[in-house]
């Protein structure tokens, strides 16, 4: 579902092993933006449906989450600015539905986020290296470069060296280059780890897991043991627990189980969400359709 082509915060590399704070819940839940919001009940609710959807109803929607009538309509405002939803005024009131690049962008969205920590994909050892360097004083095009990169799942254990275990990321890393007017200075490997060193010191230098963690754990204190109840209860659980699953499969990396900790909470997380998405979602769907018939 929702906003996957749209910017999401990246995992920024963190030396040494320091420890982001970690937000409460309440900080993040007040602090999550009233688009982003939108894109969620766009992606869950609108999308498989196929229809318009009032105004009224959108409100209504972003109210039970705590949003208030002015930010829902600035959030409409701005999705339709960008093109993602598209306004019909019928009378004196306004219908919305997507327009072809949103219905993409929610569809390719959802397809990533619902398959996310579905499978473990094998491994058979090989590493993708890439191999490009941005002169110090291009700060803004180095700047670019990791944050590509990053997205896309590499991680950089010394200055100018990418790597990932996914060597499918091949493609996707020479657009980037490509893209950015490096590929001619740019190169690319895959082969197994040798003698000299180990894996690990590598992972660690090049992905901040400690911090992935944290956030993991955070998604699990958060739903597990939830039993939303009220009249919409269940539409506001699952829209939370769809919106703050939805970052993670551009945070994580997603590296083989073998280079991960033990009883690394990835797994968990993950497993959690699939079986309360299962759980609420016959729920929270009558309860979105009540809502659009009373708000509509």
């Amino acid at each position: 579902m929702a906003d996957s082509a749209t910017p999401v915060p990246v995992v920024h590399q963190q030396k040494g092993g320091t420890r982001r704070p970690t937000l409460s819940r309440r900080r993040e839940v007040s602090h999550a933006s009233a688009r982003s919001l939108l894109m969620t009940i766009l992606g869950e609710y609108v999308l498989p449906r196929d229809q318009s959807i009032w105004t009224s109803t959108l409100v209504e929607a972003l109210r039970v989450l705590d949003i208030e009538e002015k930010s829902a309509r600035q959030a409409l405002a701005r999705s339709s600015a960008e093109g993602w939803v598209v306004s019909e005024r019928v009378g004196r009131r306004v219908r919305w539905s997507l327009t072809p690049p949103g219905r993409r962008l929610l569809t390719e969205g959802a397809e990533r986020i619902y398959a996310f920590g579905n499978e473990e994909k094998a491994w058979d050892g090989r590493w993708l290296m890439l191999i490009v360097s941005v002169p110090e004083a291009k700060r803004d095009l180095r700047h670019r470069l990791r944050t590509r990169l990053t997205w896309a799942g590499f991680g950089s254990p010394v200055a100018g060296v990418w790597v990932s275990p996914d060597l499918s990321r091949q493609r996707e890393a020479q657009q980037i280059v490509q893209e950015l007017g490096l590929d001619a200075q740019a190169m690319s490997f895959s082969a197994a780890y040798g003698d000299v060193g180990d894996q690990e010191t590598m992972v660690a230098r090049s992905w901040d897991l400690s911090e992935l963690k944290d956030r993991y754990e955070d998604f699990i204190d958060r739903f597990t043991g939830s039993h939303p109840s009220g009249e919409r209860g269940v539409l506001r659980a699952q829209t939370e627990l769809v919106h703050e699953w939805r970052s993670f499969p551009f945070l994580d990396p997603r590296l083989p189980l073998k280079l991960l900790p033990d009883g690394w909470s990835g797994v968990r997380a993950a497993d959690l969400f699939h079986r309360k998405h299962v759980e609420w979602r016959p729920e929270a769907q009558a309860q979105w359709d009540e809502l659009s018939a009373t708000s509509g």
